[in-house]
């Protein structure tokens, strides 16, 4: 005979034992069913963490880079007298790092966005918020919020704030190319590298439109600097995607980031030089 129970006939009372494993079934489900929603809901609103990668072996300083990061974000050109002074303005620039002796000089290019560091100096100084760290890892600017005090210009270890001295001026043959996707600064206001959040905002609209999720491939080449290196020495994706291909070369031996040692956190990792044996 089986050891089964049966189930109580029609008009039969149920057991106590029968009645409180019954309540018992329906207060675990009541808990469990809202764990298993609020995981699903929270895997499927992951806030993805933006980041980028630069491997120095593969640059050759052409500054490709900085030339298109000019043009994207309409970054003002202040000529020889205003970067004579130390006014230039570059959201993208190229350090440079000569070891050795001649004739067995070498020298290393460094293209240097805005870290858009984790912990980040610039966003605890600003009295006002006008700079601030978004939910996406970003660190973004208000420019109509500035007041100008230049504390985080101070603040940043990497020197990639810049004030506007003067209002943004532009030959007349070049206006027609000012990105209007982009807002220009005042004079009075600090600014700097935003990894060309207006396209990143653009991807996600189109993949929205087109009924899916936004993905590495979308965003790998997106910002203006790792659209247009020619060696593909720049890549941009998210950090907290563990297949996304700056998650994976953000682990690689060869991986540094700026003054770390500051905990500063920054999200734009380096891959230095390989070393190759002959």
């Amino acid at each position: 005979m089986s050891a089964a129970r049966s189930t109580p006939a029609m008009g039969q009372r149920p057991s106590r034992r029968g009645l409180l494993g019954a309540l018992l079934g329906a207060v675990a489900a009541a808990l469990v069913a809202p764990r298993r929603l609020l995981a699903s809901a929270l895997g499927k609103t992951r806030r993805p963490r933006w980041g980028m990668v630069i491997d120095l072996d593969k640059c050759t300083g052409c500054q490709g880079c900085m030339v298109a990061c000019r043009a994207e974000n309409n970054v003002p050109v202040n000529g020889p007298d205003e970067s004579g002074r130390d006014r230039g303005i570059f959201w993208m620039d190229m350090l440079t790092q000569r070891t050795g002796e001649y004739p067995d000089l070498s020298i290393q290019f460094v293209p240097t966005p805005c870290n858009h560091c984790e912990n980040a100096p610039c966003v605890k100084v600003c009295p006002v918020g006008a700079t601030y760290l978004s939910e996406e890892g970003i660190v973004a600017q208000i420019w109509a919020r500035c007041i100008g005090c230049r504390y985080c210009t101070t603040a940043c270890p990497y020197s990639r704030r810049y004030f506007n001295w003067r209002a943004p001026s532009w030959p007349e043959e070049t206006k027609s190319y000012l990105n209007p996707d982009v807002a220009t600064r005042p004079k009075g206001v600090v600014e700097k590298c935003t990894f060309c959040h207006h396209r990143l905002r653009a991807a996600r609209e189109k993949a929205r439109a087109e009924e899916r999720s936004l993905t590495d491939a979308d965003v790998r080449k997106l910002p203006a600097c790792a659209e247009s290196c020619p060696a593909g020495a720049i890549l941009f994706g998210d950090l907290n995607d563990p297949d996304s291909e700056v998650s994976l070369l953000a682990k690689s031996p060869r991986a540094f980031r700026l003054l770390e040692e500051l905990g500063t956190h920054p999200k734009v990792v380096y891959l230095r030089e390989a070393k190759w044996k002959e």
